[in-house]
């Protein structure tokens, strides 16, 4: 019997990323063609957000108001009887799909909802998945996944033996933008990745937010802010991670920042050679350094640059061929454009029974670099292996 090589890890991740990156640019009924399974009639799924923190009130609500394949149908906080009951009626859906955190799991008895989106604090994105597939819906946690690798495999096994789906809210993917960059990046239409450098930074000045706090961020900027830039990376080398670490964390603000890292400037190194030199802050854009929100890709015979790279809306790019425009798709201008993109596309893969392009294997290789940046840092910047 002739047996095939097994591929390597370099290969395997290439590929899978590579498909989840075609996957994306495709229309969902390519993708259910392309998984043999007919389209199922048209509904709109019911999303419940988990958490009324700033960005599911100010960005994913308003989204789902514009969603042609799911809409807003109920919600999980802290605070039902007051937060939750207000939020109902601003958005109006009934006030029996308002939950209490620790009653998630009854979601199973509520026909209203087929999708669940976490959008709590880090630490606590493990338990309110692993609830959410207890209640059998399918699940959506922002980024980051979880606070450690092992947080990671928990959701992924726990959806995968409950049956249903688990996406990452990496609103990101689904901007034409970076949707070009994949693209160049698959086909190495400029050739091989040779550089990169990404900043994401704003100023967080407020002692005793949850953001400062490592039991429930997990840790400071890298893991709210600097994540877009590791994922960045990844997608400009066609879904490669990176194979090595060095890190050196900062804190000039010991009165705010007692629990977590200030500032974190990291490299991340390809398999390749080619390097992202990354920063993120919580302190301010890096000093000389331009705009605290950018991302650039250098290949052999040309560049993607993003002036604008990671903000909720005017996100604009070039490449070596001139400045990219999307005529065709309407409303980039839009706060909530790119979360409604990402939200239809993923009751799309739910109602059409595809793998969604953004699973929870993709949120998992990001940890995996943010584990690594954090064990450089902590051993004083030495080179660290990113473990697979």
């Amino acid at each position: 019997m002739t047996s095939t090589p097994s591929p390597t890890r370099r290969q395997f991740v290439g590929t899978l990323a590579a498909g989840a990156a075609a996957l994306a640019l495709a229309p969902s009924s390519t993708r259910a063609a392309a998984a043999g399974a007919p389209p199922l009639p048209t509904k709109k799924l019911g999303v419940a957000l988990v958490g009324l923190g700033g960005y599911a009130i100010g960005q994913l609500a308003p989204a789902l108001q514009r969603t042609q394949h799911c809409r807003l149908i109920g919600a999980a906080t802290r605070d039902p009887g007051n937060k939750g009951r207000q939020m109902a009626q601003a958005f109006g859906f009934p006030e029996k799909n308002i939950y209490a955190y620790d009653k998630i799991a009854t979601m199973r008895d509520n026909p209203d909802i087929d999708i669940i989106y976490v959008v709590t604090p880090n630490s606590l994105h493990r338990q309110d998945v692993l609830a959410a597939a207890q209640a059998g819906k399918h699940v959506i946690t922002e980024k980051p996944m979880g606070v450690s690798v092992a947080d990671c495999d928990a959701m992924i096994k726990a959806c995968r033996d409950a049956g249903v789906q688990l996406g990452l809210g990496y609103r990101n993917n689904f901007d034409p933008y970076f949707q070009e960059m994949m693209r160049i990046a698959r086909w190495q239409e400029f050739g091989a990745l040779k550089a990169m450098s990404g900043e994401f930074s704003g100023d967080i000045n407020a002692a005793g937010s949850w953001r400062t706090q490592k039991a429930l961020a997990g840790g400071g900027p890298v893991m709210d802010l600097g994540v877009y830039v590791i994922h960045a990376s990844i997608l400009a080398a066609a879904g490669e991670s990176p194979v090595a670490v060095t890190a050196k964390a900062t804190v000039n603000r010991p009165q705010i920042y007692a629990d977590v890292e200030e500032i974190m400037e990291f490299t991340l190194e390809f398999a390749n050679g080619a390097k992202c030199e990354g920063f993120t802050s919580y302190g301010g854009p890096k000093p000389g350094g331009g705009g605290a929100n950018r991302f650039h890709a250098d290949y052999e015979r040309g560049f993607v640059d993003f002036p604008q790279a990671f903000n909720y809306n005017g996100t604009h790019a070039m490449t070596s061929r001139g400045l990219l425009s999307f005529p065709n798709v309407a409303d980039q201008n839009d706060n909530t454009y790119q979360q409604a993109r990402q939200l239809d596309d993923f009751a799309r893969c739910v109602r059409d029974n595809v793998p969604t392009s953004v699973p929870g294997e993709m949120g998992r290789q990001d940890m995996t670099v943010v584990e690594a940046i954090y064990a450089s840092a902590k051993d004083g910047g030495k080179r660290t292996l990113v473990k697979a």
